[in-house]
């Protein structure tokens, strides 16, 4: 009786163990397609419809009081110039107003001899008429803007650019695709991917010093040109090859 028990208690674990090894058998996968990666690029130039200036006015007085007002006066005068030249309000962002005390001291003894409060009142402005901005620049320095910085000019809407750029960066990689197919004697499938990278140029920089200021008191005599702005689209595209 035990001999037939022992040999039963046998034959399901063996059972057990068939049953365990069934389970792992893995299917064969179908073959990975063969696929061919190229970069494509693509420029496009831009000329520049809009610009960008930081101007404002700063006073000193030995009493805050002074000082502000003085400040709100010429500021005052510098936004109706501005308005005057046909600026939009909305185009106009105050960005900083700062009043700030500064000790005076004596240049042969080093003493402190006294206080004047310093008073920054900076604007954003936003110009739409390129072929203004002498005209602007000097309106507003006659009005009282005694710290203009420089200019940046942009594009307002980039995305007809963008759009045409990366039409002409995967043709761009179409073309290469099929170089590189005829010369390999292979075929070009379909896409199996693609990405792309956009290169969005930032507003050109103009140096202040050549748009006005207290060394440079007429604008308009300066030449001031946005020249060309360029949008890069890079695509990684990879096909199927037979």
């Amino acid at each position: 009786m035990r001999t037939k028990m022992i040999f039963i208690t046998l034959i399901l674990v063996a059972a057990t163990l068939l049953s365990g090894c069934a389970g792992s058998v893995v299917a064969p996968t179908a073959a990975q397609p063969h696929t061919m990666s190229v970069n494509g690029s693509a420029q496009v130039m831009l000329s520049p419809d809009i610009a960008y200036i930081s101007m404002g006015v700063h006073t000193e007085a030995p009493e805050a009081s002074e000082a502000v007002a003085s400040n709100n006066s010429l500021s005052k005068a510098v936004m109706d110039a501005l308005a005057t030249q046909g600026i939009d309000a909305k185009d106009i962002r105050t960005t900083n107003f700062n009043i700030y005390p500064m000790d005076q001291y004596n240049p042969n003894t080093g003493e402190k001899i006294g206080t004047v409060f310093s008073v920054d009142n900076t604007v954003y402005v936003t110009m739409r008429d390129l072929t203004k901005i002498g005209a602007i620049l000097d309106a507003a320095i006659a009005a009282g803007a005694n710290s203009v910085y420089g200019i940046s000019f942009d594009v307002e809407n980039k995305e007809p650019a963008l759009a045409e750029a990366r039409a002409k960066a995967v043709e761009n990689a179409r073309t290469q695709a099929e170089q590189l197919a005829q010369a390999a004697g292979v075929t070009l499938g379909e896409i199996s991917s693609i990405s792309y990278y956009n290169y969005a140029p930032s507003p050109v920089y103009y140096d202040s010093k050549g748009v006005g200021g207290a060394e440079y008191p007429s604008a308009a005599s300066v030449p001031i040109s946005g020249g060309q702005l360029t949008i890069t689209v890079d695509v990684n595209v990879s096909y199927e090859i037979k």
